[in-house]
């Protein structure tokens, strides 16, 4: 079975602060986890000023600007993350860039990979950015057609090295996860590594990923669903987080070749047993 790669979203559940942020380092580090990822907006560029300056309470101030602006790390914060994560057990950081803009923004640091939203896979003004990086990237097939998909993938081709089945509601129903996508996009879509994104807030689909021979699973993460932020009530918090590394690893290890064997453990009691 291929190796898993665990991946813990903290997307805007930090809140724009930067020492939520690095609990939420701590804890992924604790379990092992391989690396994080954030999601990063230009709001300017993201959205209108009309929007911006529509009425919005929140504990940022009254206004959706006040808001946005709010939940936004600042470059200083991400310099401090970089820093902070070389001294834990944690590969690295990367972001889902909304705007090209922020597609600069993370090209300016060491990230492994970008990931496309499955809000963006469409935007190819977004994706000629990010193919002028070279930076290896991720895809989720979170309300996606085939032909978007396809068109995505026709456009990046081998830069694209992660399709995560995903589903774009939060939380998701567990009528609509939809596990056995994962197969189907593993039949589709051979030469790629297929993995899995989950919104559900419950740990089982992650495990299930696993089973299914995801390659990557990615989950939202936080401190406390009942935080502040719209991605809250599909994350999972610190216990569901180290159940799921510590899970995920014994199903890996458990699913064996799949070959027909007798193991040493078995041949001894084969010895005391058989007739």
């Amino acid at each position: 079975m291929a190796d898993i790669v665990l991946v813990g979203e903290l997307g805007i559940n930090h809140n724009g602060d930067i020492n939520i942020a690095k609990k939420l380092m701590d804890v992924s580090s604790l379990a092992g986890l391989d690396y994080i990822k954030f999601q990063k907006r230009d709001i300017d560029s993201v959205y209108t000023q009309e929007f911006l300056d529509s009425p919005r309470e929140s504990p940022w101030g009254t206004t959706q600007r006040d808001q946005k602006n709010g939940i936004e790390l600042k470059e200083k914060d991400y310099t401090e993350i970089s820093s902070y994560i070389k001294q834990k057990e944690i590969k690295g950081w990367f972001g889902s860039p909304w705007d090209i803009n922020s597609v600069k923004f993370l090209s300016n640091f060491d990230c492994p990979y970008i990931k496309i939203a499955s809000s963006s896979i469409t935007d190819f003004e977004l994706l000629e950015a990010i193919k002028a990086t070279n930076i290896p990237v991720i895809i989720s097939t979170g309300m996606s057609t085939k032909k978007e998909v396809d068109a995505c993938i026709k456009y990046l081709q081998d830069q694209i090295e992660y399709i995560l089945a995903c589903k774009s509601t939060y939380p998701t129903k567990n009528k609509d996860m939809n596990m056995n996508f994962i197969k189907t996009l593993k039949h589709t879509y051979i030469g790629y590594k297929i993995g899995f994104s989950n919104h559900s807030a419950g740990i089982q689909f992650c495990m299930i990923a696993a089973a299914l021979g995801a390659e990557m699973i990615e989950f939202h993460i936080t401190l406390d669903r009942s935080m502040y932020g719209s991605d809250q009530s599909a994350s999972i918090e610190t216990q569901g987080l180290l159940k799921i590394a510590s899970h995920v690893k014994a199903i890996k290890e458990g699913m064996g070749s799949g070959d027909w064997i007798i193991t040493p453990g078995e041949e001894i009691i084969r010895e005391k047993l058989r007739k």
